[in-house]
């Protein structure tokens, strides 16, 4: 990987929810709840500390690229390109969201 490398990921938030967890649901997308309200940034800061320990990178490496003040956030990952985003997501502990029959 070189340090140039970015990937771009997907996210939306659930504020206020009960507990932190990072959830990939059945079309692939990340849904990040955050115990966070979504007032002074606290929530934004709250996801950027949660993708970034889940994926094992610096908080610093974490960039909010688009979807400041929107449930729908894009998320710039540096140092990751996005087969190895794939990857880390993949073994990480992010939840598989429950599929309804």
């Amino acid at each position: 990987m070189s340090a140039d490398a970015r990937a771009y990921v997907s996210v939306r938030v659930v504020p206020r929810a009960a507990r932190e967890r990072l959830v990939r649901d059945c079309a692939g997308g990340l849904r990040a709840y955050l115990t966070a309200a979504p007032v002074d940034g606290a929530a934004n800061r709250a996801l950027i500390a949660l993708v970034a320990d889940r994926l094992g990178v610096a908080k610093r490496a974490v960039e909010l690229a688009r979807g400041e003040r929107s449930r729908e956030k894009l998320l710039c990952i540096h140092g990751l390109d996005p087969d190895a985003l794939e990857r880390r997501l993949a073994s990480s502990g992010v939840d598989k969201a429950a599929g309804r029959s």
